[in-house]
């Protein structure tokens, strides 16, 4: 028997404002890829739903505001649930919401969850001057079937 997947929730009206209003770009598996080789820097905000992940929606009204005073410009590229969860593995996060800065397709590092105002944008700065890293590990999640397997 088959487990029916999980429908996916409407993506939240902040997230769609920050398509709309601010020139985001929602991205899906067909655009991924072009969008982070594209030259300069970019943003990748990987969303969840809300309901589960609260701070996704404060995320969404921060992030513009991080990209105006952020020292240098960054493009910034929506991510939904379903293709957050399934990339998140390779620029290793493990934290949601959380946000992936790229250089010309190259890894630059990730922020993740929220942050206080200064933490978020020192931390952008220095990553936006920073030099491009190797990925990361891939983590796999594993999930203890009993308290301890050792004896």
């Amino acid at each position: 028997m088959t487990v029916p997947a999980r429908p996916a929730a409407p993506e939240p009206p902040l997230v769609t404002r920050l398509v709309d209003r601010h020139g985001a770009v929602r991205l899906d598996e067909a655009t991924l890829e072009a969008f982070v080789a594209a030259p300069g820097e970019a943003a990748l905000f990987l969303t969840e739903d809300p309901v589960r992940f609260r701070e996704v929606l404060d995320v969404a009204v921060i992030l513009p505001e991080l990209a105006a005073a952020a020292a240098r410009p960054f493009r910034i590229g929506v991510l939904p649930p379903a293709l957050a969860n399934a990339r998140a593995a390779t620029w290793g996060v493990r934290r949601w919401p959380a946000l992936v800065f790229v250089r010309a397709g190259a890894w630059l590092g990730n922020v993740e969850g929220l942050r206080d105002w200064r933490d978020y944008l020192d931390e952008v700065d220095t990553l936006l001057a920073g030099p491009e890293r190797p990925l990361p590990a891939r983590v796999i999640p594993v999930a203890a079937a009993s308290a301890s397997s050792c004896a």
